[in-house]
Order: C-alpha cells, then structure tokens, then sequence
C-alpha cells in the first residue's frame, strides 16, 4: 500500500513539514527564514571556510537531515537505488546556476513559500519568476530536452554524500572546528539535536511524497495534476496560521526581515532558480532527496550549489538585505550588486544554452 495515494495524505505531510519547520522557527531560526535550502548551504560553506562572510558560517544541521532522513527511508522502504552518470558537470553547472539565483533573492524556493506566508510582498512578485523559469524548462521538456540515462551505479556510490555529511557533522559538533558566526544569520540557530530530528523527518517525508516545489508547478503545466502542489499548499498554509499567531505576519514590501524590493532582481533571480531545477530535474531540497535515496547526479549538482555558494559570496553576487535608516546609518535600499546582476543575467543566457544545444543534438541525430 502507498504512503501517499491520495492527495489529502500528501496535504498532510505538507502541513506535517510546516509544523516542523514552525517549531524550528520557534526555537531560533532566523526570522522568515526558518529553513532554506539555499541559505542553509551557504552557511554550511562558510562553516567549512569555503567562504569568508562572517555572518552567515554555521555547518546546518538540517542539510544532513534531509539528506539521511531520505537516504534512511529509502534503505527502510527499498526504495534506495544508486545511480550515476548522467551529464555530471551540466548539473554541476544547474547547481551553482540555482545556487547564484537564489541568494540574488535571498532565499530557495521553500524560503519563497515561508517568506510569502508572512506577508512578504516581494516574494509574491519572485514568485512570478519562478513560475516563469519553471515554465520555459518545461517547455524544453516538452521539445525533449533531457540529460540523458543514469546508470546503475555500486551501492556504495549514492551512499557517499549521506555518509560525508553526517561524518562532517559529527566532526564539527565534537571538535568545534568550523568557523561560526557570532551576529547575523549564521548565529542565529535551533539546538542541533532539534534541527537534526526535524529535518530527519522532512528528508523522510519528502522522499516518500516526492515533495518539490518546482516539480509541483511542472506537473501542473505539463499533465494538469496538483498533487505535488497539495503539499506545498497544506505548508504554505500551516506557516501562514503560525506566523498570524506569532505577530510574525507583514503585509508588504518594505520591513521584511533578510529581503529586498529590487523587484526585477528578485525575478529573474527565481527565474534562473526555476529554470535550472526543472533542467536539473528537481529544486534544491529535491536535489538533496534524490541524493539521499542514492543519486550521485544530483550529489553532484549539491557540489555545484555550494561551491556556487562560496562564489556567490567571495565575488560579492549576493543580494544585500534592505535596511532601514538610524540614527547614525542611511537607509540601505539592499539588491544585488552589479555584479551579482551580472551573473544572474549570464546564468539565464547559460541555461538557454543548455537547453538549446540538447534540442539541436536530438535534431541534428534525425
């Protein structure tokens, strides 16, 4: 019997994640960011010293968590597969491509949904973008883009990147090591054990309900079906009555904790995020998933996101978060930096470019 046959039970696990990620909130998170895929690697990188942004560096629980509770759950249920082989370094390329876009946002897809159910204008009109990059990838799916067969693979090939992650965290929770912020968001954290439990239990709940939030969005343009769109719906939902409880809910543009109102950026930022995942083959918490249940591809594309992480914040292509005046500092409009403009603007122009060339290789093999 299937865990989730019906579309009210994948609502319920939905709102089951919402709940959890509500509860990390509660115990220190930072605000409106109580679990993002995006940020929560970028962090990890700066934990390992791949960058040197001092407030955003704390190893996240959370990642191992999602990665082993899937990797578990799929030993568990036999549904483990270890696969490789499929255009390795184009995911590499759509990871640090995914990677770049969000943090231009200030935020992955999850953090967009969080962001939106407290009242955040700004991730309403990102939302715009994504949708769109979720869009033009599926109409390339439908030309027949693919990245090609993945091969059966040694089990101990998918089994790699679960087992790394929690070796690297229980190397920094015993010795200390990892470089960790003392201000921003990098300090600001729930206790490791309630972290790690909550994630466990979302990376279980999102491999068996194939949870993704670009995914959700394809299925809808491509086969009309929103049964992936329940479980996004059921946690935008639960976050949305939780953040109407805590006085945590802000209409508007202006004020938004870790955001920006530099509205065209803000577009095409999840536009390349949405774009490249539906490319990729799933949004950054689904890329972890499928790594979990045995996928060295989509390992792969994590190695992209954080090393495209790293390069987001060494060359200074982040967003900067808006910040209101004070007695003693001007009002910071926040916004990605040339820079980061330009890289956004130079992922679009990439992605097609993948894109493209599949669909000439496939014309030109008729």
């Amino acid at each position: 019997m299937k865990f989730f046959d019906k579309t009210w039970k994948l609502a319920l696990s939905g709102a089951v994640a919402g709940l959890l990620v509500a509860l990390l909130a509660i115990y220190g998170n930072p605000a409106n960011m109580a679990i993002c895929v995006a940020c929560f690697i970028r962090d990890s990188a700066g934990a390992l010293k791949l960058h040197t942004a001092a407030p955003v560096q704390y190893f996240r629980p959370e990642i191992v968590g999602f990665v082993c509770g899937s990797f578990l759950l799929a030993l568990l249920t036999k549904e483990y597969k270890s696969t490789a082989g499929s255009s390795p370094m184009v995911r590499f390329i759509l990871g640090a491509a995914m990677m770049i876009g969000a943090l231009v946002f200030l935020g992955c897809p999850l953090r967009m949904v969080l962001r939106m159910s407290a009242g955040d204008l700004n991730a309403w009109v990102a939302l715009i973008g994504f949708a769109g990059g979720v869009a033009t990838g599926s109409f390339f799916l439908k030309k027949g883009f693919s990245l090609g067969r993945a091969y059966e693979a040694k089990p101990l090939s998918g089994a790699v990147l679960p087992v790394l992650l929690a070796a690297l965290l229980v190397i920094g929770t015993a010795t200390g090591v990892y470089a960790m912020s003392t201000e921003g968001p990098g300090s600001k954290h729930a206790p490791v054990i309630l972290s790690l439990v909550a994630a466990l239990i979302i990376g279980a709940l999102a491999q068996k309900s194939r949870m993704c939030f670009a995914g959700s969005i394809r299925d809808v343009i491509l086969m009309k079906n929103f049964d992936l769109f329940s479980i996004i719906a059921a946690l935008f939902a639960v976050m949305a009555v939780y953040n109407l409880a805590a006085g945590n809910f802000h209409l508007g543009f202006s004020g938004q904790p870790i955001a920006h109102s530099q509205h065209l950026w803000n577009i095409l930022g999840m536009y390349v995020v949405g774009f490249a995942a539906v490319l990729a083959g799933g949004c950054p918490l689904r890329q972890l998933i499928l790594a979990g249940q045995g996928s060295s591809d989509s390992a792969v594309t994590f190695l992209g996101m954080l090393l495209g992480a790293a390069a987001a914040h060494n060359f200074g292509l982040a967003g900067a978060a808006a910040k209101a005046a004070t007695e003693t500092e001007a009002v910071v409009p926040g916004g990605p930096s040339a820079a980061g403009k330009i890289a956004v603007i130079v992922c679009i122009v990439v992605l097609f470019v993948i894109a493209g060339t599949n669909l000439r290789r496939k014309k030109a093999a008729r």
